[in-house]
């Protein structure tokens, strides 16, 4: 009884501290692009190293872990838990999916045209793409049971075509770097009806692919989000399977041997890592001083956004397989650099959920009470939409995301390395430059979520 007396002072406290952050602003404020960063105060050059040093310091620690049963015991330990009236749950959950589609395609065409006060807007990237991405990686996937595409694909008649395996994952690949290069481009956070529009053709495709591979097929192979979805919930405590729940250390299920089956796979995990870097790289100025002398040039402003999309995306795909070329030099292994590649690329999952988280929580946080209030109003803008005004230090808690998805990262590859080297000495030595990829990533992830935020420029 003392305890619930306390967690319940507790819940109010929290209620009260939540609501005293809440305030109005304008309906007319802007994109809702200009909350999801907050300036650092601290000099650049002291965060960049001290969180590059941070991250090469936890491998050091991690080298001393040599007891493999210790190493297999911390992997393998959960806990199970069955769901209450599971299907029931199940059920709810795809009807509250699809509700939200209807939801998203009804208000986005007849709603408010204020962005910060459309349903429509609020729910495809406050809570779709901010709320219910952070919830895969930090509870568990939700997305197989609320995407409302599945439910409406398994409605369907099938074609059940065979998929092409020279296929593989590449159309993924080419749908996330094409998604969030439109998501850029495009005034979709800021033009609900042309949200409304790409929605429905999104849905369009999807629904038609899905009744010519058959929806299992189509969602495992090829649509991206189901595929960003289930990537992220790897990172994640929790787990569903048809036993209930699976409850396990946060990142363990990272090291699966055959979690990433294969170089195009392998893709598509460097191209999340990269696009959540993408989407906020854009809004620093100094790609806005970067950009600046390429269009006076004459190049036009889109070919230069897929241009910085799709050089950063080989620059990272380079350096990550110069670091797998070199592991097999460091390590002295006959291990294949295809096997090499496909064991290591699991952890830079836990870097791309704590850039996302970093990214996003403030975001999130900001316009989750504005989403609350448009959910009861669909169809009615207020005259100030409902904030949450973030405290000053929030900015720190940006980068103390990025230092956590890194060192996760650290440990998971270093639990990999333990798989797959008999040799300790070797399975040290295979992470030499995988550990220098990360910290290059690390200093790239923190230097972008530091910088002031201006407005995406010559769009």
């Amino acid at each position: 009884m003392a305890r619930r007396r306390r967690f319940a002072a507790i819940a109010v406290a929290v209620t009260v501290a939540a609501l005293a952050l809440v305030g109005r602003a304008s309906a007319h404020g802007g994109s809702l692009g200009e909350s999801a960063r907050r300036t650092v105060t601290v000099p650049t050059w002291l965060f960049l190293t001290t969180g590059g040093a941070a991250v090469g310091a936890s491998f050091l620690l991690a080298s001393f872990v040599t007891d493999r049963s210790l190493i297999e015991a911390i992997h393998a330990w959960h806990r199970r838990a069955r769901v209450p009236a599971r299907r029931v749950a199940v059920a709810a959950a795809r009807v509250v999916g699809v509700a939200g589609l209807a939801a998203v395609l009804v208000v986005g065409f007849l709603g408010p045209e204020e962005p910060t006060a459309n349903l429509a807007v609020l729910l495809v990237w406050v809570g779709w793409w901010a709320g219910l991405s952070m919830s895969a990686y930090l509870l568990g996937n939700a997305w197989p049971v609320l995407n409302p595409w599945r439910t409406l694909a398994w409605l369907l008649p099938s074609l059940d075509r065979s998929y092409p395996d020279r296929f593989g994952a590449w159309p993924s690949v080419a749908g996330l770097l094409g998604l969030v290069w439109l998501e850029v481009i495009s005034p979709l956070a800021d033009d609900p009806p042309l949200l409304a529009t790409t929605v429905a053709a999104y849905t369009a495709v999807t629904l038609v692919g899905a009744a010519v591979f058959g929806p299992a097929t189509w969602f495992r192979r090829v649509d991206p989000p189901a595929r960003v979805f289930r990537y992220y919930g790897r990172v994640a405590p929790v787990a569903a399977d048809e036993g209930g729940l699976r409850v396990r250390l946060p990142g363990t299920a990272l090291s699966e041997a055959k979690l990433v089956d294969g170089v195009d796979e392998v893709a598509f995990v460097v191209a999340l890592l990269w696009v959540t870097t993408y989407d906020g790289l854009v809004t620093t100025p100094a790609w806005r001083d970067l950009l600046l002398p390429v269009v006076t040039a004459g190049v036009p402003p889109l070919a230069a956004y897929l241009a910085g999309m799709l050089f950063g995306y080989v620059f990272f795909l380079a350096a990550y397989w110069l670091a797998v070329y070199a592991s097999r030099r460091t390590a002295r292994t006959f291990v294949a650099a295809e096997e090499l590649a496909r064991r290591f690329a699991p952890p830079l999952l836990a870097i791309a959920a704590g850039y996302h988280l970093a990214h996003y929580l403030g975001y999130f946080l900001n316009l989750a009470p504005a989403l609350a209030e448009a959910a009861l109003t669909p169809f009615s803008a207020p005259a100030a939409v409902l904030v949450l005004d973030l405290p000053g230090w929030f900015g720190g808690v940006a980068l103390a995301a990025v230092l956590l998805g890194h060192l996760l990262a650290i440990w998971v590859a270093h639990a990999t390395a333990y798989d797959l080297f008999a040799g300790r000495l070797q399975a040290i030595r295979s992470q030499y430059p995988f550990t220098a990829a990360m910290v290059l990533y690390t200093m790239i992830s923190l230097w972008v979520v530091s910088q002031p935020e201006v407005t995406v420029p010559y769009l």
